[in-house]
């Protein structure tokens, strides 16, 4: 069962909060962080496959700090848009969200953080921010520029070896700063995991992905 319902972050900010729930007992919580396009039938998507795999999902609409349900496409003036929006939005401010969403969802057991693109950054200073059981990044940006962090959880990262987000040199920096981390890179590109972007998406670097991404939450969440 899926659903929005309104959580509010430590700093008095209410949001929506996109919540899909497992059929029987939760084995554990995911916080599913948004893209930089808000919470899209993708996120939506992935949120309810990961409740379908026995998990309580909660996704923050992040950008309900500056425009509430916002949701883009994917064309290039909604991709410039949706920078525009990002911007306007400190990492500080949305650890908040975040937090408030892994504080809902502690109750169903551990709380992994899942985040992609821009999520996939926050998944990361989650990691190092905030008592989690697990995180897990998927091709996020600017992470080479937050090294002075340390996950303080077990992290697994996900990048594609022809995003030019994330070159090589980027991904060699992130691995010396943490070697204990896991580190995978797929023959894809940014947004391999995203279906609705067919001159991106990359169904096997997608499959392969998440099944490590289960084995890795089966390890660490339950």
């Amino acid at each position: 069962m899926s659903q929005f319902e309104t959580l509010m972050a430590r700093d008095g900010h209410a949001f929506s909060a996109y919540l899909a729930k497992p059929a029987g007992h939760a084995r554990g919580a995911v916080v599913l962080v948004q893209e930089i396009f808000g919470i899209t039938p993708h996120i939506r998507r992935s949120a309810d496959s990961y409740a379908a795999d026995g998990y309580l999902v909660v996704v923050p609409a992040l950008f309900d700090r500056i425009r509430r349900d916002l949701v883009l496409g994917y064309s290039g003036a909604e991709l410039e848009q949706a920078q525009g929006y990002r911007r306007q939005i400190s990492d500080a401010k949305a650890e908040l969200d975040i937090a408030a969403a892994a504080a809902v969802a502690r109750h169903a057991g551990k709380v992994a953080v899942i985040g992609y693109c821009w999520g996939g950054l926050l998944a990361w200073l989650s990691a190092c921010d905030m008592p989690l059981g697990a995180a897990v990044g998927y091709y996020g940006t600017g992470i080479a520029e937050h090294l002075s962090k340390t996950p303080m959880c077990p992290t697994l990262l996900h990048f594609g070896a022809q995003d030019p987000s994330t070159s090589p040199a980027q991904i060699e920096r992130i691995h010396s700063a943490y070697p204990d981390g896991v580190l995978q890179v797929y023959a894809a590109a940014h947004a391999f995991n995203n279906e609705d972007r067919p001159e991106r998406f990359n169904p096997e670097a997608a499959a392969l992905a998440r099944a490590r991404t289960n084995a890795f939450l089966s390890q660490h969440i339950g």
